[in-house]
């Protein structure tokens, strides 16, 4: 939700969101704007995460990824504690505003479980239901 203390303009008209030059990220009702973050170099998804407006303009000015943790409700700069951390070499947001790409150079796993991705099981159809399979181990 854009508010006046939000560091950046209000969402104009659908037109000008999907066509406009103008970033106007469109925050949901709790503040927050859903993020995917890619491996610049190879595609892979690392993480799905979320920024409020400061997270998203401290990513912005300081090219270091900077997230909003929801659990902790609190700002925090990726690798700031695992040293694991992200540089944003390019950030794209979707048609509507309401959801941003970030592609990163990533330095160690970006999964707080100590793999390279927070994407490492695959959902298969089990005998009795849906059922997961592990396709990345820890790093060591």
């Amino acid at each position: 939700m854009w508010t006046p203390s939000t560091p950046f303009a209000p969402p104009g008209t659908k037109l000008q969101l999907e066509e406009g030059s103008e970033f106007t990220p469109k925050f949901n009702v709790d503040g927050l704007v859903t993020v995917i973050t890619v491996d610049h170099a190879s595609g892979e998804v690392l993480m799905l995460a979320h920024m409020n407006a400061e997270a998203l303009a401290r990513t912005v000015s300081t090219g270091d990824a900077w997230y909003f943790s929801r659990s902790r409700n609190t700002l925090w700069r990726k690798g700031e504690t695992s040293g694991n951390t992200q540089w944003v070499v390019e950030m794209r947001v979707d048609c509507d505003q309401d959801a941003i790409l970030i592609r990163v150079e990533q330095q160690g796993p970006a999964c707080h479980t100590d793999r390279r991705s927070c994407f490492y099981r695959v959902v298969e159809q089990g005998t009795e239901g849906p059922v997961l399979r592990m396709v990345s181990q820890p790093e060591i």
